[in-house]
């Protein structure tokens, strides 16, 4: 008799938001609808995170409205606990917030803009190479909403760069970080434009009302491009390490070269 042995689920993916209303946004929809689990959690909250992530397929920090420099605690403990992922060799992705956390872990410098500019809305990025390598279409333009950034970190890879803020994405082994926001949904736009309106009248910054003309013209792109990426990176289907290539100088030399 055929004995039909079933496999086992697959692990959950740990997300670690930062506010009490955050939300996973498509990151959630897009693994959800793949049949894999949400192990959500704030920390900054109260919840802890994990020693090992053995029991987890991969972990994603989100955005927030702290700073990576903010000497607040859970902060510090997250952006310590990135060891973890790194150290295991686990698929880690970092968004806004979180790749500034990855790009400080990993000894880079996280600061603003040296003319107080700020991306907020959609904004130009360019895929290098590498970033090309691993999904060979990438979006015009993508949404931001920051007024830090970063610089590329030792034996970081470049994936795409941009005018205000150079260092727009890139990949250290498993570990990915992205500056702008692929994850972000209408009702999310919505939400953050409203509570967060005073951030749209920063300098740089676009008005409420371009956010929305924007993103039919761009999300399409974004949408498609965030699908297939998510899917390489929980794969582990990166391009072949192309190091030393796709390299930027320090934010503030070039921050200042572009504007």
């Amino acid at each position: 008799m055929l004995q039909i042995v079933s496999s086992p689920p697959a692990k959950p993916l740990l997300m670690v938001l930062h506010q009490e209303n955050s939300t996973c946004g498509r990151v959630g929809q897009h693994f959800a609808a793949r049949g894999i689990a949400l192990d959500i959690r704030r920390p900054c909250l109260g919840d802890p995170l994990p020693e090992s992530l053995h029991d987890h397929a991969g972990a994603v920090i989100f955005g927030g409205p702290m700073s990576a420099n903010d000497c607040i605690e859970a902060i510090r403990r997250e952006t310590d606990w990135i060891a973890v992922p790194l150290s295991e060799n686990k698929p880690f992705l970092g968004i806004c917030l979180g790749a500034q956390m990855l790009a400080r872990h990993l000894g880079a410098r996280v600061a603003p803009h040296p003319d107080g500019m700020a991306e907020v809305g959609y904004y130009p990025i360019r895929a290098t190479a590498i970033g090309r390598a691993m999904v060979p279409v990438w979006p015009s333009h993508v949404y931001q909403w920051h007024r830090e950034g970063f610089d590329l970190p030792a034996d970081g890879e470049l994936l795409a760069e941009g005018d205000m803020f150079p260092v727009q994405a890139f990949r250290l082994g498993a570990a990915y970080a992205l500056q702008f926001h692929g994850e972000v949904t209408h009702l999310m736009m919505c939400r953050w434009t409203t509570r967060g309106h005073e951030r749209t009248l920063m300098p740089g910054a676009k008005r409420r009302a371009e956010h929305f003309a924007d993103r039919p013209v761009y999300d399409p792109a974004v949408r498609r491009w965030f699908a297939e990426f998510l899917d390489r990176w929980i794969e582990g289907r990166p391009a072949a390490s192309q190091q030393g290539h796709g390299r930027l100088p320090a934010l503030t030399q070039a921050a200042a070269a572009a504007t």
